[in-house]
C-alpha cells in the first residue's frame, strides 16, 4: 500500500475567480482530500504571512510571562467555557475525547502544554477573559485582529465546499452567520528525556468543529495518522497552512 500523503494545493486558484473551471476543481480537490484523509495542505490562501509571523510573535510573548501573570486570565473550571490561559498538566485530551463508561478507567495523563484561548468580543456564552492591558499592552488587539483576518479565509473555504458539493456557493454561510469561532494560541514546553513516556503533550483526537486552520512554526510535532493502517503517522507540511475537517 502506497505511503500515506496530505496533497498541498494552491488555494491561489480558488481566489482567482476569473477562472471558474479552474476554481471548481481546487474545490473538488480540497473536498476530496477531506474525504480520504481529513486534511489537506494550503499555499497562497490568502492570508498575509505577516499576519501569522506577528501571531507567532505575540504567542511567544504571552507564554514568556511569568506563571503568576498568565493566571491573571484563568481558563474557567468549566470545559465548556473555552476562553483564558490553561497551564501545562490542567488539560487531558486523551480521557476528553472518550466519553464512553470505559473512560473512567483511562490513565489521567495529562497534557503537557499550555494555551490562551479567545473569540469574538461580543460572545454572551463565552465571554473572552483577558490579561490586564498593562500586563501585555497590544496582546488583545492582535489577537482580534489574527481572529476576524482568518474568519475571511474561514468564508473562502465555506464557498469552496459549496462548490464541490455541487451547491450554491453561499450556502454554508448562513450556519456559520455568528462567527462563533475560537482562536487558540498553544505552546508545548520542553520535558526531560527521562521523562517522555510518562508525558502526553497532546493525546490522538478530532476537533469538535466545521474545520480547523492550524499553523505551526519550523519545530513543527503535528502528525496525522493513516486512516486505513493504523499507527501510521506522517509528519509534513512545515510553515504552511493545515486544513482540517472537523467532527461537527
Amino acid at each position: 500500500m502506497a505511503a500515506l500523503s496530505i496533497r498541498t494545493l494552491d488555494f491561489d486558484n480558488f481566489l482567482q475567480i476569473q477562472n471558474e473551471e479552474l476554481k471548481r476543481l481546487t474545490a473538488k480537490d480540497i473536498l476530496e482530500s477531506f474525504k480520504t484523509i481529513g486534511f489537506v495542505c494550503l499555499t497562497n490562501h490568502g492570508l498575509p504571512q505577516e499576519k501569522v509571523d506577528k501571531m507567532f510573535e505575540w504567542s511567544k510573548k504571552f507564554f514568556s510571562l511569568p506563571m503568576e501573570s498568565k493566571m491573571l486570565a484563568p481558563h474557567p473550571p468549566s470545559g465548556t467555557h473555552h476562553r483564558g490561559y490553561s497551564a501545562p498538566g490542567v488539560e487531558q485530551v486523551g480521557k476528553s475525547m472518550d466519553i464512553s463508561q470505559a473512560s473512567k478507567s483511562l490513565p489521567t495523563t495529562s497534557d503537557i502544554k499550555e494555551s490562551f484561548e479567545c473569540g469574538k468580543e461580543d460572545d454572551s456564552l463565552m465571554p473572552n477573559i483577558w490579561l490586564p492591558e498593562d500586563v501585555l499592552p497590544g496582546f488583545r488587539e492582535v489577537c482580534l485582529d489574527f481572529y476576524w483576518t482568518c474568519y475571511e479565509l474561514e468564508k473562502h473555504i465555506l464557498r469552496a465546499l459549496a462548490i464541490a458539493f455541487d451547491l450554491a456557493e453561499d450556502y454554508f454561510m448562513p450556519f456559520h452567520r455568528e462567527v462563533d469561532n475560537q482562536l487558540r494560541l498553544l505552546h508545548y514546553p520542553s520535558v526531560s528525556y527521562q521523562h517522555g513516556e510518562d508525558l502526553s503533550r497532546i493525546a490522538a483526537h478530532t476537533d469538535y468543529d466545521t474545520f480547523t486552520l492550524l499553523f505551526q512554526d519550523d519545530v513543527g510535532g503535528l502528525e496525522v495518522e493513516d486512516p486505513h493502517r493504523p499507527g501510521i503517522f506522517v509528519n509534513q507540511c512545515q510553515m504552511r497552512l493545515w486544513l482540517t475537517l472537523g467532527t461537527s
